[in-house]
């Protein structure tokens, strides 16, 4: 006869091994629901190569990262720029899938931190439903993050509250603004590129937050005005950019600075404080004049706009165009209002300051010594404290340096070597003149380098009365010597 007690542990046991697989089989079906519901979300796997801006003749610096991205179309993934920049090879994993599949970058625009991949194969997600766009999310409204944080392999969903929506500054070049929503939850490494939900469709992109203790539960989204626009641009099969009023603005806000200028205190109307000759606003806007209206919505002191219902920054309207396209303006000028017409550009000289991706660093090295555009990457890079260099940077645009300069040259390095002893003191100076060739451009000094016409080489350097002087016939040998020492495979890249 079996024990009583024996009886009841075996009977607990298969009870609770019963009750165990009927959990866990409820557990896998509702897994299985929500990898379904997801499926369209992928995990991305990029392998990079970072350019080295102090010896840019080397192939520069592995590194890789993950991210996140999304099924917006047939085979067309989005996500973040910053998530594939300087790629190598990119991976997508599919939610449920350890298997990776070989990606490949269609469209990526840096100015708005999006991008656009492509699967070499896309079987694997035959059958899946693309998310649909939703609207731009209201205030106080609840929405969902989607993602692979910090690494992980299984993906991750957090919620938050729309808490700003304004126009910021994006992180990825560090000069270009957007609108930009604010939620009270994290976005952490690995969150970039992932859809944010509301109703079951997307509502922006995950693409930056806070590091360390700035700020706590803070993150930021592309609302879907950007991403409509950065699909549309790229339907005709490249991409265009970003287009720019090219201009500067000061408020009026002070009722006597508005009665000296004939307006009436209605708190309309911002004053330009400056409108680049070569932009979009050149040449029909002028400094001292009041913007009254854009497109007639009319322009607040402050540089607001009341836009579908919300006030946005007055550039918000130029956002949503595209280069060609023609925007109407109402300005007031000499005590009266005037109509006229801006047709959209880019406005290239704003690239200076930005930082760049994607791009081979363009350089020269001749007897030694290296010479390279100026732009903020090799800011960094070499840490420039030249104060005339800084000013160059600075005021490229502001001081309409780009006109006389579309490129700022400078020797960035040299590599020591008999034939520029002494040359030291000259590092990090501007190059003016090669062989009484004014340099405007980095083909500029290699074509006047190039020249056999004298016994030296003299190269002229802002800010210094002493000039560079190499003789000619101990180049050649020179040349040989010192790309042998520093290993420099080549001695000058111009770009493709």
């Amino acid at each position: 006869m079996k024990s009583p007690i024996f009886y009841f542990v075996i009977s607990t046991l298969a009870w609770s091994f019963a009750s165990a697989q009927e959990k866990n089989g409820k557990e896998n079906t509702n897994q299985a629901n929500n990898s379904s519901k997801y499926e369209a979300v992928v995990r991305i796997e990029n392998s990079s190569l970072n350019p080295d801006y102090r010896s840019p003749w080397n192939t520069g610096r592995d590194s890789g990262g993950n991210g996140t991205g999304w099924l917006v179309g047939e085979n067309k993934f989005l996500t973040n720029a910053h998530v594939v920049s300087n790629s190598r090879i990119i991976y997508i994993k599919k939610v449920g899938d350890a298997k990776p599949y070989r990606a490949k970058i269609v469209h990526i625009a840096h100015d708005c931190d999006l991008a656009m991949l492509e699967l070499e194969d896309p079987s694997a997600f035959e059958g899946v439903t693309p998310f649909d766009i939703g609207k731009l999310p209201q205030l106080d409204t609840t929405v969902k993050v989607i993602g692979y944080p910090i690494g992980g392999e299984r993906i991750s969903i957090t919620s938050g509250v729309v808490s700003r929506i304004d126009f910021l500054s994006y992180s990825h070049t560090s000069v270009d603004l957007h609108l930009t929503i604010q939620i009270d939850a994290a976005i952490n490494p690995g969150n970039s590129g992932g859809p944010v939900i509301q109703n079951g469709k997307v509502v922006g992109v995950a693409f930056q937050g806070y590091s360390g203790n700035i700020a706590q539960n803070t993150g930021y989204m592309i609302p879907t005005p950007v991403i409509r626009r950065f699909l549309k641009d790229v339907e005709d099969g490249k991409y265009d950019h970003y287009v720019d009023l090219s201009m500067s603005d000061f408020p009026l806000l002070n009722p006597a600075q508005r009665k000296a200028l004939g307006l009436a205190n209605d708190g309309i109307g911002i004053m330009v404080a400056a409108a680049e000759e070569d932009g979009s606003a050149g040449g029909i806007l002028k400094t001292g004049d009041v913007l009254l209206a854009i497109d007639g919505r009319p322009v607040k002191s402050n540089g607001l706009i009341n836009y579908e219902g919300e006030d946005v920054n007055m550039n918000e309207i130029v956002e949503r165009k595209f280069a060609g396209d023609v925007i109407k303006l109402k300005i007031w000028r000499q005590n009266k209002s005037i109509d006229t017409k801006v047709t959209l550009k880019r406005f290239l000289p704003y690239l200076i300051a930005a930082k760049k991706y994607d791009e081979k660093p363009r350089y020269i090295m001749f007897a030694g010594l290296a010479f390279q555009p100026l732009d903020r990457n090799l800011m960094a890079a070499h840490g420039m404290k030249n104060l005339q260099v800084r000013y160059h940077f600075d005021s490229y645009v502001s001081a309409d340096i780009y006109k006389d300069r579309p490129e700022v040259i400078v020797l960035t390095s040299i590599l020591p070597d008999s034939i520029n002893s002494y040359f030291s003191n000259f590092k990090h100076s501007i190059v003016d003149e090669v062989n009484g060739v004014k340099v405007k451009t980095l083909k500029d000094v290699h074509n006047a380098l190039a020249r056999d016409n004298g016994d030296y080489i003299i190269i002229s350097l802002l800010g210094n009365g002493r000039p560079i002087v190499i003789e000619r016939s101990k180049v050649e040998a020179a040349q040989k010597r010192i790309q042998e020492k520093y290993n420099v495979i080549k001695d000058h890249y111009l770009g493709d």
